[in-house]
């Protein structure tokens, strides 16, 4: 069974909470004033809370837009000094609306201001709901990569290569090393760093050449230094700034870095 998107999840509960938020005002509009007909009183709770699914609304695209981050918050908090009068506003012109009474400008204020307290709660919990959506929809979708990442290197270790070798410098002298047993290449220059079996040496290659004769079902750019036996990889954990950290086989931990990530998964047919 699929599970449905953040955004269906977030779109049915606004509407819940739409609906039950206007269905209990209604009831205490009836019970004050029981020459309120059932009608009347809905229509008069859902003009007054209306405004506020365009506020969900508004909260989610400035999410989209800036992430669950400082950024947001900022903009959100820039918003509440509008946004929060603007709605104690409305309430009080269809509360006096529906009540059939011309008010003083004082009134009104009067009005607005006994209005604020809520309608600031109100701002405060659409955004808590926001930045929790936002945090839940960024842990998912990084779940998921990680998931595909998880099955791809499952089938990474099952390819049989080639039984291809590379003399590599070791001081004085030259080791002929298996590709299978490469763990890692890394860039230096106009040299390559192999990493193999706890033992490191060097090709005079640039790590953009090598790669192009390198298996591509197991080895990977994962940096724009580093290349990486897929096969190799004993674990993975994602990080808090959307990286991954690979723990080889060595015990040796390479990051992969946001840039590569997605290149990684899209090499390995693997896009989420």
């Amino acid at each position: 069974m699929r599970t449905p998107s953040v955004a269906v999840v977030m779109t049915g509960f606004a509407a819940y909470s739409y609906v039950a938020t206007v269905a209990s005002v209604a009831w205490y509009l009836r019970r004050d004033r029981p020459e309120l007909d059932l009608s009347t009183s809905l229509l008069w709770a859902g003009l007054t809370y209306a405004p506020w699914l365009a506020v969900g609304l508004m909260v989610w695209l400035v999410m989209q837009r800036w992430g669950a981050g400082w950024k947001a918050a900022g903009v959100l908090t820039g918003l509440m000094v509008a946004v929060v009068p603007l709605i104690a506003a409305l309430g009080a012109r269809i509360d006096l609306t529906f009540l059939h009474l011309v008010a003083t400008p004082s009134d009104l204020i009067e009005r607005i201001i006994d209005r604020l307290p809520v309608a600031l709660l109100l701002y405060t919990a659409t955004v808590a709901v926001g930045l929790a959506a936002a945090q839940w929809h960024k842990a998912r979708d990084a779940q998921v990569r990680l998931d595909h990442l998880t099955r791809a290197l499952a089938l990474a270790r099952q390819v049989q290569p080639d039984d291809a070798r590379l003399l590599v410098s070791t001081g004085r002298s030259r080791a002929s090393v298996d590709l299978r047993a490469v763990e890692w290449f890394a860039s230096a220059g106009n040299y390559v760093v192999v990493n193999w079996d706890g033992r490191e040496g060097l090709v005079r290659d640039t790590l953009q050449a090598l790669e192009t004769r390198l298996d591509t079902r197991l080895f990977a750019r994962i940096h724009r230094s580093t290349l990486v036996n897929l096969a190799r990889v004993a674990g993975v954990q994602p990080l808090s700034d959307g990286s991954w950290r690979l723990t080889m086989q060595s015990g040796a931990e390479l990051v992969v870095s946001r840039t590569y990530r997605d290149a990684v998964l899209v090499r390995l047919g693997r896009a989420p």
